[in-house]
């Protein structure tokens, strides 16, 4: 065991979730490298350290520490290195040998009892010697408070910002409530919070813990995409939960309600009704309770959504004729030929303040945004287009000549830096400043969840033509709510529903079985088709081994793409034919081992340079560049968003990082510690393909819940589809899918607003 004393002269690199740090210590004229877990440490600070002398076989020389003691410095010296590294805010080396010539060896007992006197020395004041006491009164309050919150198990990034929270309130707040961690600090949740309270020794059947219970059951409820829960449900699965009998929590709902963290409403024939479940196997009275309960912010969200959707929509006084007479002319000038339907979406999208088109493939939506932009081009308007994510924008863009973004970076995302470090992100656009646009048109609006719909009506302006396009028979969105399906069912809006299949689509099997499963008619899998295929094979393994053919030898150049640009899509996650055991599997052939790719293994999943990636939750917070020649950033912004896929092009196991190339370019860079963000995505989920198109999709078709093995899901599969369909698999489980009604229940009481207002 070898013991060593010196200053920090530099720290090169620390792991802020755990506190692992490298850093360099002067001693004696010597300097050491020394790596271990330090609660808290900062350059020019003085430490006594104990540990092992290791030999790296990259770096070198290290001592392993096993224990340290931060200490004062011992001389004039050492204070004035200390004062001069930065640690103190405004005192550069200049200014820290002036203190330390006035008050020598007396220094550090003077910051700390007598700050007053700091103003005897040139360039300090009276106000700046009380600032320098009070950062390094911090500092060591800071330390002591890391000390403690990691007895907790708490982990130094996090511990640091219970610091900037509570301060010296942190030590009542963690031994009476540690749940306020969940209310107050972001990253921590109701499980985090329950282990620091066990612990700490608070009770099962706590106050703060039922209540914390409560609405974390709410909030995981939103992340299945409900915006509220009947109350019998809520209790139920937070009594178990929280291991509480349900007679125990009722009495906590109303305080909750007082304090506003619930709100709590009757069930109303919106919340209750069938319609969007089409002829579902539940049924209205599989709700015993009468009353819906809500986190009050998603409460609140479609209140107002149902507030700025009913302001929206006003009617216009364009005569009919007029519309019909520029559109014929639309018509000549473009090639562009509309039905009916089609005709009465444009007269309706001049006269609408608000209007929703909807219809399955091939019935022409694309053809009916061209038309509409190329009226309202006429009237010399300004037109904005927008879908949720890249792929959908980029696509949005091919189809009509016209720019598409996203609805992020229309509504022009942004992240403000505080002053603890962190990135609050919010919209540019709002309601104080909207969207400078006459018209607006929105795609691929099944995807758009209830937070995403508030954001964007708040910068729309009452006179704005707002105009939303979709499939509602495609998967509901990922995020909370059920907002094209509930705006449409509400019947309070100018909806246009195009039905009418166009003869060169109708010359697609793709198209032509969408709308044949989406209706309940039967399909015929033994058809040769050029765009539709049925490949029967009996097992799992003979499914992914037809699977692996297909994607490796038969279809890229059948339909002129790589192997990484065809997608397996499946129903599932766990299981033979998962989404876990499929990517392993085709990572082996598709990215195999190779000594010149970097690799990362976390979680039991091995990340490798080349791997094709999906991230799985929205990062507000983590920044993107677009490089130009010699990687020069020419764009940058912040977020990337649940479903958007990519390439990891490098990973640095020194610096732990990995980057991920994404649509348009944009450059990411992860910390190893983020990378439960991504999972492998050679296969992914049918839910997560919602908003995509790809080249060719394969589809495995085999047995599995009936819960999962939905209509509205093979439906959604198929259609993500370019030019080629491969099922695979056995033809009674597809039929099994095309014959399942059932869709999952998803609480959501946007249609019950909307008509309490309309």
């Amino acid at each position: 065991m070898a013991t060593v004393t010196g200053f920090v002269e530099k720290i090169k690199y620390r792991n802020e979730e755990n506190g692992y740090t490298v850093l360099e210590l002067s001693s004696g004229g010597q300097e050491y490298v020394l790596v271990g877990t330090f609660h808290y440490i900062g350059e020019g600070e003085m430490i006594e350290a104990s540990g092992t002398m290791t030999e790296h076989p990259v770096y070198g020389e290290q001592m392993a520490v096993e224990s340290y003691a931060v200490k004062p410095p011992e001389d004039a010296a050492a204070m004035e290195r200390y004062l001069g590294s930065g640690a103190i805010k405004g005192v550069g080396a200049a200014l820290a040998a002036r203190i330390v010539r006035r008050f020598k060896a007396d220094t550090f007992r003077i910051i700390e009892e007598e700050p007053e006197r700091l103003a005897e020395v040139k360039g300090i004041s009276e106000r700046m010697a009380m600032e320098i006491a009070a950062q390094a009164e911090e500092k060591k309050d800071l330390r002591q408070a890391m000390i403690f919150l990691q007895e907790y198990g708490i982990s130094m990034n996090l511990a640091a910002k219970v610091y900037r929270e509570y301060g010296p309130r942190l030590y009542g707040i963690i031994r009476e409530n540690p749940y306020r961690l969940a209310d107050d600090i972001p990253g921590v949740g109701f499980k985090m919070a329950d282990e620091i309270a066990r612990r700490v020794g608070v009770m099962a059947d706590s106050d703060y813990r039922i209540k914390a219970g409560i609405l974390y059951t709410l909030l995981k409820a939103s992340g299945q995409g409900h915006t509220y829960l009947p109350r019998e449900e809520l209790m139920r699965q937070a009594s178990e939960l929280l291991l509480v009998p349900i007679g125990n929590m009722e009495k906590h709902l109303m305080d909750m309600q007082m304090d506003k963290r619930i709100i709590v409403k009757p069930l109303g024939t919106a919340d209750d009704d069938t319609d969007g479940l089409r002829g579902g196997e539940l049924q209205p009275d599989d709700l015993q309770s009468r009353q819906a309960v809500y986190a009050s912010a998603y409460y609140y969200m479609e209140l107002n959504t149902a507030r700025m959707l009913h302001d929206l929509n006003v009617r216009g006084s364009t005569p009919p004729e007029k519309i019909r007479g520029r559109l014929a002319d639309i018509m000549r000038q473009t090639g562009l030929e509309l039905d009916p339907r089609q005709v009465r979406a444009v007269e309706e999208a001049v006269n609408c303040g608000l209007l929703i088109i909807t219809g399955g493939p091939g019935t022409g939506k694309t053809t009916t945004i061209n038309a509409i932009i190329r009226y309202f081009e006429l009237e010399q308007m300004d037109i904005l287009l927008a879908a949720p994510t890249g792929r959908a924008a980029k696509r949005m863009t091919e189809a009509t000549g016209f720019e598409a973004k996203t609805i992020h970076r229309l509504l022009e995302m942004n992240g403000s830096p505080g002053e603890d470090g962190s990135v609050s992100m919010k919209f540019e656009r709002n309601e104080e400043n909207p969207l400078d646009a006459d018209v607006i048109i929105i795609d691929e609006m099944s995807m758009v969840d209830i937070q995403l719909m508030q954001s964007l009506l708040k910068a729309v302006n009452v006179g704005t033509r707002l105009i939303l396009v979709g499939d509602v028979n495609q998967l509901p969105s990922v995020g909370p709510g059920n907002v094209l399906k509930d705006m449409i069912y509400s019947g309070c809006y100018n909806v246009v529903k195009l039905t009418h299949i166009f003869r060169q689509a109708a010359e697609s099997d793709i198209i032509v079985n969408a709308h044949r499963i989406n209706e309940g008619q039967p399909v015929d899998l033994t058809k040769r088709s050029r765009d539709f295929l049925f490949i029967r094979r009996d097992s799992p393994d003979a499914v992914i081994s037809a699977m692996i053919t297909l994607m490796t030898q038969k279809l890229p150049a059948y339909v002129h793409a790589e192997p990484f640009d065809i997608q397996i899509l499946t129903p599932m996650r766990k299981g033979a034919l998962g989404v876990e055991r499929l990517n392993n599997i085709l990572q082996a052939y598709l990215n195999p081992p190779d000594g010149k790719k970097a690799e990362h293994e976390t979680g039991g999943v091995v990340f490798r340079e080349g791997d094709k990636v999906m991230q799985i939750r929205n990062n507000y917070q983590l920044a993107w560049e677009i490089r130009g020649l010699h990687d020069i950033p020419v764009d940058t912004g912040m977020g990337v968003f649940n479903g958007d896929m990519g390439v990891i092009r490098e990973i640095d196991p020194f610096a732990e990082t990995l980057t991920v190339e994404f649509d348009e370019g944009r450059m990411a860079e992860y910390e190893f510690g983020q990378l439960e963000e991504l999972e492998l995505a050679y296969a992914v989920t049918i839910h997560k393909s919602q908003g995509s198109e790809y080249p060719a999709v394969i589809i495995p078709v085999y047995s599995g819940p009936r819960m999962l093995m939905t209509r509205n899901l093979i439906y959604t599969a198929v259609t993500r589809a370019r030019t080629c369909v491969c099922l695979v698999g056995i033809p009674q489980a597809f039929q099994e899918m095309a014959d399942n009604r059932m869709e999952q229940r998803r609480y959501s009481g946007l249609r019950e607003r909307i008509r309490e207002i309309c």
